[in-house]
């Protein structure tokens, strides 16, 4: 995943405060105790990003003078997981957690308000800061966030005499034209998962939809949209398969002309010297139409414990 520089100083400025490792001596026995280790868990599996985040939490570590123990679990899993950690009081002593999450595993009473810690939540925007808080107190901070928007193959779409899609009308045409014998015009994720939710959830909210109602006729239309590009070849039937990773893995292959996907991708893409890809916003439903997605990214939490010397 791509990171500016202020984000990655974010991010382990809350991973120091967290974790008991600031400022100061780290041999002093009033900051680490005898505490030896720290475990973290997060959902990081994919290989790059476990090294990345496995790299500043062991620095940080370094600097507390413990060692970091650094698990990671699939995202599906994650929330089960820590049920159960919290249940059996086997939780680690830092948490990351998908911001829709975080509400639910702190209405559970399994995480600690940060403000005691004295973790400064100043320069945060609103809407960011909320994704950490439950009932009034902050429980998470993000060190970064993202949203979606769709990745386009340039030669493909030249070879189409298409623009860059901007309604859906326009995406419909452009993923049609760019459909080859062994490549569809577009890829997303549909398959049962939070993924697909999230990748569904701009065409739903820019058409005047709502999550809670989906027997309206903009959630219906929303959905026909998809629908339509299946039926007509544009995209794949295994759509209904695939996750935010299989989807990057057609386009970087070639067989998929465009593709929604995150920021998260851009590492990889930049890898892939005989690309030529872009980026745009996704399309809306007609021109004019306010474009609506979703905030996402991932707040790190601490869960309780019994151990002060932890914390």
């Amino acid at each position: 995943m791509r990171r500016p520089l202020a984000a990655l100083a974010a991010a382990v400025a809350l991973v120091l405060v967290t974790v008991g490792c600031g400022t100061g001596d780290p041999a002093d026995p009033s900051r680490t105790g005898p505490v030896a280790s720290l475990t973290v868990l997060d959902y990081y599996t994919d290989r790059t990003e476990h090294a990345h985040w496995g790299e500043l939490l062991a620095a940080c570590g370094r600097r507390a003078g413990v060692t970091i123990e650094h698990r990671s679990v699939p995202a599906p899993s994650l929330v089960p997981t820590v049920l159960r950690q919290a249940a059996a009081r086997t939780m680690p002593d830092l948490l990351m957690l998908d911001n829709p999450d975080l509400q639910q595993i702190a209405r559970s009473g399994a995480l600690a308000p940060l403000r005691p810690y004295g973790v400064r939540t100043d320069g945060f925007g609103p809407g960011i800061l909320s994704a950490g808080t439950y009932r009034g107190e902050v429980y998470g901070l993000a060190p970064t966030v993202n949203t979606l928007a769709l990745y386009y193959n340039k030669d493909m779409l030249a070879e189409a005499g298409v623009a860059v899609p901007r309604t859906w009308d326009e995406l419909r045409k452009a993923a049609l034209a760019t459909t080859r014998p062994g490549r569809h015009g577009l890829a997303v994720d549909a398959d049962p998962s939070f993924e697909s939710t999230f990748q569904f959830l701009p065409f739903l909210w820019s058409n005047g939809g709502d999550e809670r109602r989906l027997d309206t006729p903009q959630a219906a239309e929303a959905l026909r949209l998809w629908s339509d590009l299946v039926r007509d070849g544009a995209m794949s039937r295994s759509v209904l398969t695939w996750n935010q990773a299989d989807v990057h893995e057609q386009f970087l292959g070639g067989d998929a002309a465009m593709m929604v996907n995150g920021p998260w991708r851009m590492t990889e893409l930049e890898k892939a010297k005989d690309l030529r890809w872009g980026v745009a916003p996704l399309p809306v439903p007609r021109a004019g139409a306010e474009l609506v997605t979703p905030l996402g990214g991932e707040v790190w939490t601490v869960p309780r414990g019994d151990s002060e010397a932890r914390t």
